[in-house]
């Protein structure tokens, strides 16, 4: 179990400088330390010892072909849900012990069918979207018990389905948005809120003249921000929830536009708005006047994350080299600036395009998943990268070199200053939950299971799903906060 030295041997030979050189503003030509450059001894199976990471329950059989997912906290308690295709799905609960941990009802559905999905906490309860033959996808609640398990309404009555996209919590209630067909091309959206109850599940507002809704949504204190698109411009809304509560906010642009990206719970909200040529970086805090556009690229650009008062995107520096740019800018206007460019020993191939799939922050680190894009279903190249928005501080962590897992590798920052992943280190695979602190040589293997997935954290623990070496999927937990040896050993390649 290596870290692999592709990345630094082929970015000699693309670039024609020291592996990972940075091409910004920033460094004047330092390099971006790769996990080969830093350390070249094994990041290996010197994990955790064992008890750190704990069995909680094991979920479904040997070889099922099972899933396992939507690991969601509801007031300290786990839900999640389990489906395999021959005997549907099962929505579970757990208070983190194996004898607590009981399934709470089943949904048989066709098979292969995946079901409930969208869970969202909303106080004590849990609501979801799951179909059944007599109501088709509708809107269900649960206080974690059979009996209390339940259709809050049928919103489309009878066996057609319900439209509805992801839900939010808002102000101690459900808020989500459901699409009704005018025609045969075309629905309109519907802002719509609930209580838990038939009678309390309503329609807030409907957008006649509105068709589009913008997928992306930013929740600002007490209010869903939204982003409607139509000939005769681009504009912000917000609601609380209620008729009154539901106001347009600004124009944006005099035409339509697209909006790119939101920033993630937690962070400035900001946006990205594609204006033909030109991509927007925007900061709001849900009024006009706090609405502002912060600058201009004349390139596409995505959002990395946030580090004090600055935002960090990603974009691709060109289609003939396709290595990802990373670029600073201020979140009070005062201008951008180019940081580095990771090396692409691939860009020479048509589809190899990077792109980050998942980013979170943690301490003075933002952590990110690049992937290498391909022509085939799964990525040309998976790594773990870090910046502390410096040249010098831009360094790869890890190399999943089992692409056959495809883009499913999960990064989970724990709130204890450690960030958790799936690491592959062999081209047959398994992955494996590993933990770092944003170096090399402080980042080991954090249980001897395969496949996590799902990190989520209640109270002092983080659950996640993996399987174990009979081929179960089970329930794992480990301490929000837990001291491990480094994850290296003396051996050299």
């Amino acid at each position: 179990m290596h870290v692999s030295t592709w990345g630094c041997l082929l970015g000699l030979a693309l670039a024609g400088v020291g592996c990972g050189a940075s091409q910004g503003d920033e460094g004047s030509g330092e390099a971006v330390p790769t996990a080969t450059e830093e350390d070249s001894r094994e990041v290996s199976a010197q994990a955790c010892p064992p008890g750190v990471a704990s069995r909680v329950a094991t979920l479904l059989p040997p070889d099922s072909g099972g899933f396992a997912g939507e690991l969601t906290n509801v007031q300290g308690t786990l839900y999640f849900v389990t489906s395999t295709f021959d005997t549907g799905s099962v929505l579970w609960r757990s208070d983190g012990t194996e004898a607590g941990t009981v399934p709470v009802k089943t949904f048989p559905g066709p098979p292969g069918v995946y079901q409930p999905t969208n869970l969202v906490a909303v106080g004590n309860r849990l609501f979801f979207q799951t179909r059944t033959p007599a109501t088709g996808m509708e809107l269900w609640i649960s206080d974690g018990t059979e009996g209390g398990t339940r259709l809050v309404k049928d919103i489309t009555p009878g066996a057609a389905d319900s439209v509805l996209e992801p839900a939010y919590e808002l102000n101690g209630r459900l808020v989500f948005f459901r699409w009704v067909p005018v025609s045969a091309n075309e629905s309109r959206p519907e802002l719509w809120r609930s209580d838990g109850t038939s009678a309390g599940t309503l329609r807030v507002r409907n957008f006649r003249a509105f068709t589009g809704l913008s997928y992306y949504k930013l929740k600002v204190g007490n209010a869903l921000l939204f982003f409607f698109s139509e000939e005769t411009g681009t504009t912000l809304w917000r609601t609380d929830g209620t008729l009154a509560g539901t106001t347009s906010v600004k124009q944006l642009d005099a035409g339509s536009t697209y909006v790119r990206d939101v920033s993630r719970p937690g962070e400035t909200p900001l946006f990205i708005l594609d204006d033909g040529p030109n991509h927007e970086v925007w900061k709001t805090n849900g009024t006009a006047a706090g609405t502002v556009r912060l600058d201009s690229f004349g390139h596409p650009v995505n959002l990395l994350g946030t580090l004090g008062t600055s935002v960090y995107l990603t974009s691709v520096d060109s289609p003939v080299t396709k290595r990802l740019r990373i670029e600073r800018l201020s979140l009070s206007g005062d201008g951008k600036t180019r940081i580095t460019t990771l090396p692409n020993p691939y860009g020479s191939e048509e589809y190899a395009y990077p792109a980050v799939r998942t980013a979170v922050v943690s301490g003075g680190d933002i952590y990110f998943s690049l992937v290498i894009q391909s022509d085939a279903p799964v990525a040309r190249a998976v790594s773990l990268w870090a910046t502390n928005g410096t040249a010098a501080g831009t360094r790869e962590l890890f190399d999943n070199r089992y692409v056959e897992y495809g883009y499913r590798y999960p990064l989970f920052a724990t709130g204890t200053g450690q960030v958790l992943f799936g690491g592959a280190p062999d081209e047959d695979g398994p992955a494996f939950p590993y933990f770092t602190r944003g170096s090399v040589a402080t980042q080991g293997r954090l249980a001897d299971v395969a496949y996590p997935d799902s990190f989520t954290r209640v109270g002092s623990r983080i659950f996640f799903t993996a399987y174990d070496a009979t081929n179960e999927r089970e329930l794992w937990s480990v301490p929000a906060t837990f001291s491990c040896p480094p994850g290296l050993t003396g051996a050299h390649e």
